[in-house]
């Protein structure tokens, strides 16, 4: 018998293994954290799809997502990033990753953790939504608004509240899978 997944990644090889494996499983290491945050600026404006599509090139040239190597960017990586026809080649978002890192570095600093300060908006617990059908789960909520506001009061760029929410599904914070599929109840 078929599995039922949400209904956003059927009848997408690389979407369904990214559903049935990454999207909502709650991550508490800065390493992926940092990850999702840059991909996810990236993704702004533009389909998650085409991101997931380019994520290992954007590996690649991004230094394994390293932000500690990401926030010493300077003139010449930027001038390669920008020639990188297997990324996203944004002037305004590769500054932003830059900044984002130095910012992520910033608040390891304040609390020790990236995660100790992104998940202590939850109380280190995630949020289980009962999303019944994808296309009427929320893009925006108070909380991913508290969240994108505190992050740019931290320096961050690119972090507007739908972003934000969209890390949060990613990472776990929420879950908002459909409650048929079966992620609903393993997450």
């Amino acid at each position: 018998m078929e599995k039922h997944r949400c209904g956003w990644c059927v009848g997408d090889a690389l979407y369904e293994a990214y559903h049935d494996n990454v999207w909502g499983v709650p991550v508490q290491d800065d390493d992926t954290l940092f990850e999702f945050l840059l991909l996810e600026t990236f993704q702004a404006g533009l389909s998650w799809i085409t991101i997931l599509r380019k994520r290992e090139h954007f590996r690649d040239a991004f230094d394994g997502f390293d932000y500690r190597k990401i926030a010493r960017y300077g003139p010449e990586k930027i001038a390669s990033l920008l020639k990188d026809q297997g990324i996203i080649r944004n002037r305004l978002k590769i500054h932003s990753s830059i900044s984002n890192a130095r910012a992520f570095l910033e608040v390891q600093e304040e609390f020790g953790t990236f995660s100790a300060y992104y998940w202590g908006f939850t109380g280190g617990k995630p949020i289980k939504n009962k999303v019944a059908d994808y296309r009427v789960a929320p893009s925006t909520t108070p909380l991913s608004d508290r969240i994108s506001t505190d992050l740019k009061k931290r320096g961050f760029k690119f972090v507007g509240s739908t972003v934000v929410y969209a890390h949060m599904q990613a990472t776990g914070m929420v879950n908002d899978h459909e409650i048929n599929c079966f992620r609903y109840d393993e997450v």
